[in-house]
């Protein structure tokens, strides 16, 4: 494996960590309005949540700074490219930010529900974009041969790309209710298991049938054969099956790690459909940006490497141990701030 591989690899590893620990805590996000009956159970879904939102959200820096360094065309052509779709997911991230921090600022419900579904909108909102974002790499937007996107916001926009913003979304909420299950005492874990349960069938037959059509896409437009993208979307529908199954059997730890895998599958999916490409080009597929075009010189990749192999374990550490200090469950019993 060669230094561009490598970082290709990682940079994907990055995505599944973002997707695993972001996708909880933006599906927990958009059950805010929903779930709980009073303030009580509100609190202690933001409680849930509270110690970790922050850190989860470093992968997404991790990942956007390693494709900017090892991938300096990539992150070129797809920032501008995708400026005003990424703006959308800037702005729903600040509102999420915005709304833990003023949320306790006031006791009034009306000021209190609107942070709440400002919270809500901010999760639903970043999760569509990053479906949509991230499955036009593999179905293509307009590329020339000088790596500039000469599309428009709308060309983001087809039936494929529609159908993984929605997977994206309904599998997030899934996750983040199988994610209460865990974290959750008394009235409103049973609220968390029944949503669990109905969000099951949903976000199993959306996310099978962007899966599916995922490997269709990257043979179609992408001039890959249909192994190796199948493997990780195969893996990906049967956890989310099992996931359904081990609900129904009251298996809420086994539901939790199968939505987890299936988060990364996702991404797998995506990158191996992706991969020798970085974006492909719907107008000329010979523009299309590769690992190899679009990577950095080999001496800015080793040196990347090294900080990396250093830096990495020690995040990991760190963010391991952070989880295990809030692992306990968070009750809704205690008086409300």
């Amino acid at each position: 494996m060669n230094l561009e591989i490598f970082w290709f690899v990682l940079i994907a590893v990055l995505w599944s960590g973002y997707f695993l620990l972001e996708g909880f805590d933006f599906g927990v996000g958009m059950l805010l309005p929903f779930l709980p009956r009073d303030e009580s159970e509100r609190q202690a879904m933001f409680e849930t949540i509270g110690p970790v939102w922050d850190g989860n959200e470093v992968w997404l820096v991790v990942a956007g700074g390693a494709t900017f360094a090892a991938f300096p065309a990539w992150y070129a052509t797809m920032f501008s490219g995708f400026y005003l779709a990424l703006l959308l997911v800037l702005v729903c991230l600040i509102v999420r930010v915005v709304s833990f921090e003023w949320r306790s600022k006031a006791k009034s419900p009306r000021w209190r529900a609107v942070w709440t579904w400002a919270n809500a909108i901010g999760s639903f909102g970043a999760s569509l974009v990053w479906g949509v974002g991230l499955a036009n790499l593999v179905y293509g937007v307009p590329i020339d041969a000088n790596g500039v996107y000469t599309g428009t916001f709308w060309d983001l926009f087809s039936a494929y790309t529609v159908v993984a913003g929605l997977a994206v979304v309904l599998l997030f909420a899934f996750h983040g209710a199988t994610y209460l299950t865990l974290k959750t005492t008394g009235d409103l874990l049973a609220r968390a298991t029944r949503a669990a349960r109905l969000l099951a069938v949903p976000a199993a037959l959306v996310g099978a049938a962007f899966l599916i059509w995922t490997v269709v896409v990257a043979v179609d437009r992408n001039d890959k054969s249909v192994f190796p993208p199948v493997l990780p979307a195969a893996l990906g529908i049967a956890v989310l099956l099992l996931a359904l199954l081990f609900l129904a059997r009251g298996r809420t730890g086994l539901a939790f790690t199968m939505t987890s895998l299936g988060t990364i599958l996702v991404v797998a999916t995506l990158f191996t459909s992706l991969y020798p490409r970085v974006m492909v080009s719907s107008t000329n597929f010979a523009d299309s940006l590769t690992v190899q075009s679009a990577a950095s010189a080999h001496y800015t990749l080793a040196v990347m490497s090294v900080v990396a192999l250093i830096c990495t374990p020690i995040v990991l550490l760190y963010q391991g141990w952070t989880y295990h200090v809030f692992r306990h469950r968070v009750s809704s019993d205690a008086p409300v701030a």
